[in-house]
């Protein structure tokens, strides 16, 4: 055999193989975790991202609801299979209230849990009070 036709035979090979060792995995969501105003702001209120959700979870470190609320949260965001129901990825901000009184108070937040859910930077919809994992995910899928 030619050297040319096992260079080119070679290489086709490698090609193929790189080919076959390629593969697409979901993109992981983003959590932020004791946000601050800045990147609030720039995370939820960010305009051009319109493909991803945020989830904001305004909570207290003594309010026992948001305990039970935001590791569910903080679940469906570390999945990457997790989508809305218009099929958005999601990502989370939390935002404690105690440290971050201003904030909360410009998304008059008044109870606790209060999650509020920004799209495009805008926003679009939330919940008060903390729900299960199942009526999480029914909410997700209305989003």
């Amino acid at each position: 055999m030619s050297f040319a036709l096992r260079s080119l035979r070679s290489s086709h090979s490698r090609l193929a193989i790189a080919a076959r060792q390629l593969h697409s995995t979901p993109c992981r969501a983003e959590q932020f975790l004791n946000a601050s105003p800045e990147t609030f702001n720039k995370i939820a209120l960010n305009e051009a991202v319109k493909d991803r959700v945020v989830l904001v979870d305004f909570y207290a470190d003594w309010c026992n609801p948001c305990k039970m609320l935001s590791p569910i949260l903080e679940g469906i965001a570390e999945d990457p299979s997790s989508k809305t129901g218009s099929g958005a990825s999601i990502d989370l901000v939390t935002v404690n209230v105690d440290e971050q009184g201003e904030l909360s108070g410009n998304y008059s937040v008044t109870s606790l849990p209060t999650v509020i859910v920004f799209k495009g930077g805008k926003r679009v919809d939330g919940f008060v009070g903390a729900l299960n994992p199942a009526g999480v995910k029914k909410f997700l899928e209305k989003l």
